[in-house]
């Protein structure tokens, strides 16, 4: 599939790591845990949006824009990556932050992700959870317009045919190292959200016949809206290649089993499986994105879903900035000690 056909800003740090993960395999006894490490992009701490943003950046360039604009919630990653890779351009940058959590913590506000979009050099605008921010971006996008301003919006989490072809190229990227390595896969898992990741994945993975069966762990919406939103999505993108047709419904596999109270809100699985990737990996995932979906893997591969025998990779999609602003989920008083 050629992918050269449509414009592309060179700046992720490819092709991540493929690493197999020995000391997670031994602790939960089942199958054998390999990483795809999407944190390592390298732009501002890394994660899953660069890729999307070499493609939505190189558009916006190409039409001329001096603005980008996207949206996210506080700790949105993506916002932070699109903050990164306007600094990286020249291009000025807004965003609108949603507060989807009500979280009146300094850290959750002002540090993390927060702390990067403002040091990017970026602007921003807080909503209240729940508004319509797509309409909230169309009327930002239209006052910053008629003030003179060429700006390219970009939808949450980099999510539309333009932005999926950075995870169509990370499923050829990932086919051709299992292929030359001789390490065969039998699951791919990883976090979904806004949809861009899972739908990209898997119009990659059905383009090329990959027959390795692609599992999203949810981490908002519920089950039927989050499967229909990447079945969508994944349709319009494999439109867009030229290959109509190449993704069925059936292809599209979510799990929203761990969302917890919603989105942006630690759960107690998340947590324990942040724990487990930084003690025995030295990995770090974030309690609002990549956190449940590893606490999802964790918890099927206790469950026997993926048994032993089978190769499994995780997708990690970065998001470590985030644990800067969610310090309070965690209590390691315990962790300190008396001098002796």
């Amino acid at each position: 599939m050629h992918l050269a056909r449509f414009p592309r800003r060179f700046i992720a740090h490819l092709p991540t790591p493929l690493e197999r993960m020995d000391r997670l395999t031994k602790e939960l006894g089942g199958p054998e845990i390999w990483i795809k490490r999407d944190d390592c992009t390298g732009l501002s701490t890394g994660g899953n949006k660069t890729r999307k943003l070499e493609f939505l950046m190189a558009e916006a360039e190409l039409q001329g824009a001096d603005m980008v604009m996207t949206q996210g919630a506080i700790q949105s990653n993506h916002a932070r990556q699109t903050a990164a890779f306007a600094a990286k351009m020249g291009i000025d940058c807004h965003i609108l932050l949603e507060d989807r959590t009500g979280s009146n913590d300094a850290n959750y506000n002002n540090n993390g992700n927060v702390l990067l979009d403002h040091l990017h050099g970026a602007t921003t605008e807080k909503r209240p959870g729940g508004v319509d921010m797509h309409a909230e971006m169309d009327k930002v996008a239209d006052r910053l317009r008629a003030d003179g301003r060429n700006v390219y919006v970009i939808p949450g989490g980099g999510s539309n045919p333009t932005g999926a072809l950075g995870y169509v190229n990370c499923a050829f990227e990932m086919l051709a190292q299992v292929n030359n390595s001789g390490t065969a896969i039998d699951h791919i898992v990883h976090a979904t959200g806004s949809a861009g990741t899972q739908a990209g994945l898997i119009v990659g993975l059905k383009a090329m016949n990959a027959q390795i069966p692609l599992l999203g762990i949810g981490v908002r919406a519920p089950k039927e809206t989050q499967e229909a939103n990447v079945f969508k999505l994944a349709c319009a993108t494999a439109d867009k290649l030229g290959c109509s047709g190449v993704v069925q419904r059936e292809d599209v596999v979510a799990n929203t089993d761990y969302v917890g109270k919603g989105y942006g809100i630690p759960t107690e699985s998340g947590l324990e499986a942040i724990r487990m990737f930084a003690e025995l990996e030295s990995i770090l995932l974030d309690p609002v994105y990549s956190a449940k979906g590893a606490a999802g893997l964790i918890d099927l591969i206790r469950k026997g879903h993926f048994k032993k025998g089978e190769r499994v990779v995780f997708l990690h999609t970065g998001g470590s900035a985030a644990l800067f602003g969610y310090d309070a989920a965690f209590n390691f008083a315990d962790r300190w000690t008396a001098p002796a």
